[in-house]
Formats: C-alpha cells, sequence, structure tokens
C-alpha cells in the first residue's frame, strides 16, 4: 500500500489552484515579520508559527496539531525545553519531529533559522498563554489564543487548538490582508491547503528522515 505522505518533490493534484511560489512566499515573510513585531497578537505569532512549519515539513493542519513541545529542538535557551529530536545541524537551525498523515509516520525535519527566531518568539507568548490555567501546560505546541465558548461554557485560552480554530485563524488573517491591500495585490486564497501545495510542489520542505517511534 502506497502511504500517504509521500515525498515532497513528486507531482500531486489538488483540485483548488495553488497560489504562485512567490506568493506563498510573501505570506511567510509577511507573517514572520509581524509575529516579530512589539505589538504582533499571539494569534498573528501562532499563525506565523504555523506558515513556518509548514514551508519547513510540508505538514498539514493534522500533522501540526500533534506536534508537542518536546518534538522540537531549537538549540540553547529556548524557553520551550530541549525536545528528544536528535541529528547534527547548522548553527541556528533546529530541528521538528513530524507526524504525518493517517499513519502518523514519524520524520525529523530541519528547521531553518528563520523559522527558529518566530519558534522561540512563541515559547514566550506560549508560556504566557498557559500562565492561568490549572494543573500543567499542555503539551500540544499549538495553543489557543483566546477565550472561547463550547456549549455554553466559556473554555480557557492555553489549551491546545482544534483544526477548525486554526481554519478560522487563517482566514481571519485573509479577510483582514485583502481587506487592507486588495488594490495592491491579488487575493489571498481562504484555504491554507492552497499556500502549502504550493511550497510542496515547488519542492521547498525539507523531506525529514523516517524514525522508529519508541
Amino acid at each position: 500500500m502506497t502511504p500517504e505522505y509521500t515525498d515532497h518533490r513528486a507531482p500531486t493534484r489538488y483540485p483548488r489552484p495553488t497560489v504562485s511560489l512567490e506568493e506563498a512566499d510573501w505570506v511567510w515573510r509577511e507573517l514572520a515579520v509581524e509575529a516579530l513585531r512589539p505589538e504582533a497578537k499571539p494569534e498573528t505569532v501562532r499563525l506565523a508559527v504555523v506558515a513556518g512549519l509548514t514551508r519547513s515539513t510540508g505538514a498539514r493542519y493534522g500533522d501540526l496539531l500533534r506536534v508537542r513541545v518536546e518534538d522540537l529542538d531549537l538549540g540553547p535557551d529556548v524557553l520551550a525545553g530541549r525536545g528528544r529530536v536528535a541529528g547534527a545541524r547548522v548553527p541556528g537551525e533546529g530541528r521538528v519531529v513530524v507526524r504525518h498523515g493517517k499513519h502518523r509516520t514519524p520524520r525529523r525535519h530541519r528547521v531553518p533559522g528563520e523559522v527558529v527566531v518566530v519558534l522561540r518568539h512563541w515559547a514566550v507568548v506560549r508560556t504566557e498563554l498557559a500562565a492561568e490555567l490549572e494543573g500543567s501546560v499542555p503539551r500540544a505546541l499549538l495553543l489557543t489564543v483566546h477565550h472561547t465558548h463550547d456549549n455554553g461554557t466559556t473554555v480557557s485560552s492555553g489549551l491546545p487548538i482544534t483544526k477548525q480554530g486554526l481554519v478560522l485563524s487563517w482566514r481571519r488573517f485573509v479577510h483582514r490582508t485583502n481587506a487592507r491591500l486588495g488594490a495592491t495585490r491579488p487575493p489571498l486564497p481562504t484555504r491554507f491547503e492552497q499556500v502549502r501545495r504550493a511550497w510542496v510542489d515547488a519542492g521547498i520542505p525539507d523531506p525529514g528522515v523516517t524514525l522508529q517511534e519508541k
């Protein structure tokens, strides 16, 4: 049986048109710059993490939701702690283990230095978000950034986010960006998959190394 997670450089089909590689990279640069501004909202920082890790690994939303703090190795002085991710790396480069597809195939990917910077900033924001939670901080890397409501019950921020939460977060970014820059650039698509596919089809993500889970 052919595994769901295939070579990033293999041509694939997607029913909706992807954006250009130039457009996809613009999204990453825009989010990375905005995330590091002093007044950046936590949602922007989290979305920059999603874009950076997607560009680095080719991961889908479901794959990213399975990433835990201990799956990261960002080098020394990272507030989120050190993970179990082995392998030599160049200065400033990190590593992340992502469990891909329905079979959750674990692969270790390189993370470029510019993504590591955003991840370190998210580590600080993430700690602040979970500060008011009772008990231990969730292991999931991606957490909610707002108080939300679930069947009439208020749910605190700092909890693991859902796929629907990521979908809505991307759409909010798209609507804001399209309204702000609509007269100067083509509108962004409402589905992040159309951006992810641009990177995957161009062979940008690191294909990674398959690991054996203990």
